[in-house]
């Protein structure tokens, strides 16, 4: 199945185990609800210092040789590491010129008042979009990819690929430049969709990115060549699902994950923000963004729940976050691991040859990227 096919197609490449994911938000609810009285109490009287626990916890065994970057890279170089998934969100493109949708002044919402909505969020919802697509259309001009070159962060993932080590890379962002860094489509999963395919939304015929977007430059509504239909790419809007392949590949990936990568995202969107705690316990986790994200809640750690996030404190037994731009930390981390001529020699080789095939063209105005997620597996939950 194609990263971006509609919901429920599939073909003979993917993963045959069709079994559908536990809902980590219904999990973790109900684990919570379970909790008594008595352990908020405990909670409560030990953060005010009237409380301590009768029995001492038993020390975690720790992961990394120590607990840094440095740490990381051993672990990198040894063969315990063979299997590494890339998690990343809007940090990643920055460097592009491709603002995230919250930015102050030049964010997309900030811009949305032309295009006359009901709530700037109306513009992202499959209903309006149905009674309405003009808006979408017209703000898709801006949103189209094929402006833009690949950062030296996708050209990090891509390198990771090139060296066998990289098993999957997740991400959520809809700017496809994973693609135009070359990584390979079986190794990505776009887990809130992507401009590089739309669909009839009736009969769901397959449109490319190109026959779409010469439509749209041309202030015109895509309409089905089959049918009345509207087109519409293969991103993910409010009230729709994530797609089949992101569901489908976390059955047998993060199992295997033997070091988990997490780049340029918030970590606040569901489920994306969930999967830093489906790998193993002993999975290594390295954070690298401009600031501390999905860190643990003390209080669930306090009631037991292990998978509430990255340990970022001096207790941690196998997270380590690199902070800082995420360009920055991908350089620094290929140094020091002996990679770092090779990767910018890569960077300087793809960057000429977009160039020289004329891929990059004239920005009208910078794109931005979408962190979109799913409470569930059929309505889709954004924070943007």
């Amino acid at each position: 199945m194609s990263a971006n096919s509609p919901p429920g197609s599939s073909d003979d490449t993917e993963p045959t185990d069709r079994a559908v994911p536990p809902n980590l938000i219904e999990s973790l609810g109900a684990r919570i609800r379970d909790l008594d009285v008595d352990s908020i109490r405990h909670y409560l009287a030990q953060k005010l210092g009237f409380y301590e626990p009768s029995e001492p916890t038993s020390p975690v065994e720790q992961v990394l040789e120590e607990v840094s970057l440095e740490g990381i890279v051993k672990w990198i170089k040894s063969e315990k590491c063979k299997n590494i998934i890339t998690l990343s969100g809007a940090g990643i493109s920055t460097a592009a010129g491709i603002p995230d949708f919250r930015s102050p002044e030049t964010g997309l919402y900030h811009n949305l008042q032309k295009y006359n909505l009901p709530e700037p969020q109306a513009i992202f919802e499959i209903n309006f979009f149905r009674e309405n697509p003009k808006p979408f259309f017209t703000l898709a001009k801006e949103l189209y990819p094929g402006s833009f070159k690949p950062t030296l962060s996708h050209y990090f993932i891509k390198l990771l690929c090139d060296k066998g080590l990289l098993l999957r890379h997740y991400t959520q962002n809809i700017d496809t430049l994973e693609r135009v860094a070359g990584l390979p489509e079986e190794k990505i999963v776009e887990a809130h969709g992507t401009f590089y395919t739309s669909h009839c939304l009736d009969c769901k015929k397959e449109y490319s990115l190109d026959y779409v977007k010469e439509i749209i430059f041309r202030d015109e509504i895509p309409i089905c060549t089959n049918c009345p239909g509207i087109i519409k790419p293969d991103i993910v809007f409010f009230g729709e699902s994530l797609p089949d392949r992101f569901q489908r590949c976390l059955q047998q990936d993060f199992q295997r994950c033997d070091m988990l990568i997490i780049m340029g995202s918030s970590l606040e969107v569901q489920p994306f923000a969930s999967l830093i705690d489906m790998v193993p316990e002993w999975c290594p986790r390295l954070l690298i963004n401009r600031e501390k994200a999905g860190v643990r809640s003390p209080l669930l750690q306090l009631w037991g729940l292990s998978g509430g996030g990255l340990q970022l404190d001096e207790e941690s037994t196998r997270d380590v976050a690199r902070l800082g731009d995420c360009d920055e930390g991908c350089q620094d981390l290929a140094q020091r691991l002996g990679w770092g001529e090779e990767l910018q020699a890569l960077v300087a080789r793809e960057h000429a040859r977009l160039e020289r095939e004329g891929h990059i063209t004239t920005v009208h105005t910078p794109i931005s990227n979408i962190e979109i997620g799913s409470a569930g597996s059929s309505t889709a939950e954004h924070k943007l």
